[in-house]
Formats: C-alpha cells, structure tokens, sequence
C-alpha cells in the first residue's frame, strides 16, 4: 500500500493533496516521518536504496497510519528520469547526501550537472531543491552548482547558504554530527518561474 514499484512510467498518485513533495535518500525515514505527520495536505515520496531503511520507515508509516507517503526502493536518478513527471514538484529534500569527501571519489557525488537538469525538470516554477550537508567542502561544491545556473533563484546568503526551514527536523545523524564539532550548511534554490 504505500510502497511503489520501480518503472519506467509515471505512477498513478493518490489524489486529494495540495502539494508533491519527494525526498531523496530518506534513511531510515526520521525526516521524512517527521515532515509527512506535520504536513498532512502534501503528499510525499521517499527514494532510497537500502532496504533495511526502506522497511524501517515502512513499519513507522504503517504504525502511524500515515496515508500521505509513499516509497520507492529504487536509485534516485532514475527515478527522476522516468517516475516524476515534469513540473509535477512543489519541493525536493535532499539531506546529508555522501560527501564522498576524498578528491577522487567526487565524481560519485549526488549532485552534479546531471542531477541538476533532472532537478529543473521535476520542479514547478517557483518550487524549491532543498539541500543539506554537515560538509562544508560540499556546501561549497552545491551552491557552485546551482549559483552558475540562471535558472535557479538563490534563497540564501551571497554563498548559497540559508537558514534552516522550521519544517526540517533534526536528524539523529545530524545530531551525532553536531555532537562532534560540525556545522551544518542549508541550501535551497528555486526554479525560476518564466517572466510573461
């Protein structure tokens, strides 16, 4: 029931939500859970690969009877490449992706031109990409990515960086990093929406 099979179409949604929103990379689901029972008139999809995360936040959908999110167990690329239709998001959350801190491992990195267009391609005009990261190395990187594309609005400072939004919650990850000494960087970027 709210698990959604990998295809190469777009699904067919529940109706009767406000909003479309989809988190990439969910975990084990804390924030997803968490925004999904604050925001009961969206509707939000969860993408991630691993399956034990996968059945953990299905068993917290289920305990909570949350009837506004769905998941899929698939690479979040394609994902974007063949199961959301384009313009069809209000917001996309991406939190703490792999830094992939070490030079060479870069190319690994979620967060590329690539991913950028696929990004473009999703979003309603005026609707936001929602990044965060306790690595400030790819802070850096991200704001590069999306300050060079006109087709972005900037929603932050001169760097890229914004305050974080009251509906991102707290992370135990995140937690564990702050604990440690790490700053946390919030991103978000809005497509433009066409001047008439």
């Amino acid at each position: 029931m709210y698990g959604i099979e990998f295809s190469h179409a777009v699904p067919e949604l529940p109706a009767g939500f406000d909003a479309l929103k989809l988190e990439i990379g969910i975990g084990n689901g804390d924030a997803l859970i968490s925004m999904a029972a604050a925001d009961p008139t969206s509707l939000y999809i969860g993408v991630e690969v691993h399956e034990p995360g996968v059945g953990r936040c299905l068993n917290h959908i289920h305990q909570q009877g949350l009837d506004n999110v769905r998941l899929i167990k698939h690479d979040a690329i394609e994902v974007l490449q063949h199961m959301i239709a384009a313009e069809s998001l209000d917001r996309v959350l991406l939190f703490f992706p792999d830094p992939w801190h070490k030079k060479r491992h870069h190319k690994r990195r979620i967060v590329n031109p690539r991913f950028r267009e696929l990004i473009y391609h999703v979003l309603k005009p005026g609707a936001v990409i929602h990044i965060a990261t306790d690595w400030q190395d790819y802070a850096v990187w991200i704001a590069e990515q999306f300050l060079a594309d006109e087709r972005f609005d900037n929603q932050g400072n001169a760097e890229g960086y914004a305050a974080c939004p009251s509906y991102r919650p707290l992370t135990r990850f995140e937690q564990r990093g702050r604990r440690l000494g790490h700053g946390v960087w919030d991103l978000l970027f809005a497509k433009k929406r066409c001047s008439s």
